[in-house]
């Protein structure tokens, strides 16, 4: 699927083809609007609920997108994937409903609500060391045993497409027209579909990626954009654990071309957000799910040069599985 003389992994076409697809099984999420956090950014703020998907996170959509586009020959012998988030609830949950085998492949530290959603969607947890190298060759061996076929957090033209379906509901959403829209970044699925499909039916509209930085101030997707390619960089330690992965050979090219700026925020950011989701909207967010919020009230946006004349913005609410167990969030809160 191309656009221009740009060959890329998904299209307007695709992901119109996904929102059909996914339509019988997916809500179609709300948005919220705050009159205290436009008071406070000096802008017309459209908050896109993702909080309010079918598990709790935009990732079922791509999940779900991904596992009703393979062939019934293919859908039989099951599925596999490995996540420490939420796309591994989306594919169990994904593949119950069409009433196909799940495998699960966690590391090991994976948050116990994520682990328990997995089993509440009938999928099987297989356990792994908290290595990439571990994952893959985790899923690589039970796709041996049983055939069952991968799919892919993000790195996957069908994962992609079924999350930019949010950004067509978005801007049917609202209007007048949005001026941007901020998306939390990590591996790129959903904000390059979402960069796709705005783009395309809207090509002036700015696309921005909240991304954390954490502790150790890694930023994978501001340096591959300040380099204009992909630059190897430290794993983020961040309490955004949704947040940690990595661009692919698929999601750069579309990054690349159409995110126009990158807003890094550190976890402080992210919790204040929290508070005001929870406080002023009445919405649980889990810390990946803040950092939009983060990026939009961080005078990296609202003192940009650029970015000022932007007023009508939305920002991506990705997810509400907050763990509140978690290591340091209440000292963080606090």
């Amino acid at each position: 699927m191309s656009a221009g003389r740009v060959e890329y992994a998904a299209s307007l076409s695709a992901i119109k083809e996904a929102a059909q697809r996914i339509a019988p099984y997916c809500h179609v999420t709300p948005v919220f609007t705050s009159s205290t956090v436009d008071s406070l950014l000096h802008k017309s703020v459209f908050f896109k609920c993702e909080v309010f998907q079918k598990g709790g996170a935009f990732k079922f959509r791509g999940a779900c997108n991904s596992v009703f586009s393979l062939a019934e020959e293919e859908a039989q012998r099951g599925v596999v994937t490995h996540s420490s988030g939420n796309h591994a609830g989306a594919v169990a949950l994904a593949a119950k409903l069409r009433g196909i085998p799940a495998h699960i492949v966690v590391p090991v530290g994976t948050p116990q609500c994520k682990l328990a959603a997995i089993e509440t969607y009938s999928g099987r947890v297989v356990q792994c060391a908290a290595t990439m190298d571990a994952r893959e060759a985790t899923c690589g061996r039970i796709q041996r045993e049983t055939g069952a076929v991968f799919v892919a957090p993000y790195n996957y033209g069908p994962t992609i497409c079924g999350q930019g379906t949010i950004a067509l509901e978005l801007l049917e959403q609202v209007q007048p027209a949005l001026d941007a829209i901020i998306v939390p970044v990590s591996g790129g699925g959903m904000i390059a579909g979402i960069a796709m499909a705005a783009k395309s039916l809207q090509p002036d509209i700015v696309i921005l990626a909240a991304e954390p930085t954490g502790s150790n101030d890694a930023a994978d997707v501001a340096a591959a954009k300040q380099a204009g390619q992909l630059v190897p960089m430290a794993k983020p330690q961040t309490i955004a654990d949704g947040l940690q992965g990595r661009l692919g050979d698929l999601t750069w090219p579309i990054v690349r071309d159409l995110v126009d700026g990158v807003i890094t925020v550190s976890d402080q950011d992210i919790v204040a957000a929290m508070q005001i989701c929870y406080e002023r909207l009445k919405v649980v967010v889990e810390p990946s799910g803040a950092a939009g919020l983060a990026a939009a009230m961080s005078p990296q946006f609202l003192h940009h040069p650029q970015w000022q004349r932007l007023q009508r913005v939305g920002v991506i609410l990705c997810g509400g599985n907050a763990d509140l167990a978690a290591k340091g969030f209440w000292e963080l809160w606090r």
